[in-house]
């Protein structure tokens, strides 16, 4: 087998380790020789896959330390995020499937929690995103679809939620930009689903029905689901 394809399954086994959690961020990676003795793999290889690993911002070394996990999921076209989606595409359900459980309960805690100044900022925050569908402005509609998603969080006001939210909030922009650009439809027709779905999680929340907005979010994120499983079939189909 040639030398770059094991280095590049060896970078694709340590990416998993980092996608399990068996990694978690600021754990130091073993030496050089455990890996290579642990995978089967030469030195060289793993030393390859690391570099690699390094140079998307995934890992990072200290000088006379070693090599660690870097928290860095950053927002640009060539994030780690979105690398690491089109290497690993299970990850995009995995991440759905996470944010179903969380955001659903952020949408409920926030009904029954949200002050007036947290009701200022969604609505604000829905006014963007309205008139974002409206003008076709795709870049102001992800980042306010991130922003809606972000303030639900903070106006559950519980705690555990908004370190869940806070720690992996550049993961989830980035999660909901690359879901938002792979849905895009000239027709229209998945704009106005979006709208309707994000006025019905604020209708809950400003109204304070706490069970209509967990199950506004729901239905919202399955049909993020079923929108992109469609798409995929049909990829897969041509």
């Amino acid at each position: 087998m040639a030398s770059h394809s094991v280095a590049e399954q060896t970078r694709r086994a340590l990416e998993v380790h980092l996608l399990d959690g068996s990694w978690p961020v600021g754990m130091r990676l073993p030496a050089e020789r455990v890996l290579a003795e642990t995978m089967g793999v030469s030195r060289n290889s793993v030393r390859e896959a690391i570099f690699s690993l390094k140079d998307r911002g995934l890992l990072f070394s200290r000088h006379g330390s070693g090599v660690f996990v870097s928290d860095r999921l950053q927002t640009a076209i060539s994030s780690p995020w979105r690398q690491l989606v089109a290497a690993h595409p299970d990850l995009r359900w995995d991440t759905l499937e996470f944010r179903r459980e969380l955001e659903g309960a952020t949408a409920y805690y926030a009904a029954l929690r949200a002050n007036a100044n947290d009701l200022e900022r969604i609505e604000g925050i829905i006014r963007r995103l309205t008139d974002a569908y409206d003008t076709g402005e795709k870049e102001e509609e992800y980042r306010a679809d991130a922003d809606f998603h972000e303030a639900l969080a903070e106006a559950s006001h519980n705690s555990m939620f908004l370190y869940l939210h806070s720690g992996i909030v550049r993961m989830l922009r980035e999660h909901i930009c690359l879901n938002l650009m792979a849905m895009e439809d000239p027709t229209g027709e998945v704009t106005d689903h979006l709208r309707r779905q994000h006025l019905g999680i604020w209708d809950g929340i400003r109204t304070q029905q706490a069970d209509e907005a967990r199950q506004a979010m729901l239905a919202h994120i399955d049909f993020t689901w079923s929108e992109l499983a469609r798409r995929e079939e049909g990829r897969a189909g041509q």
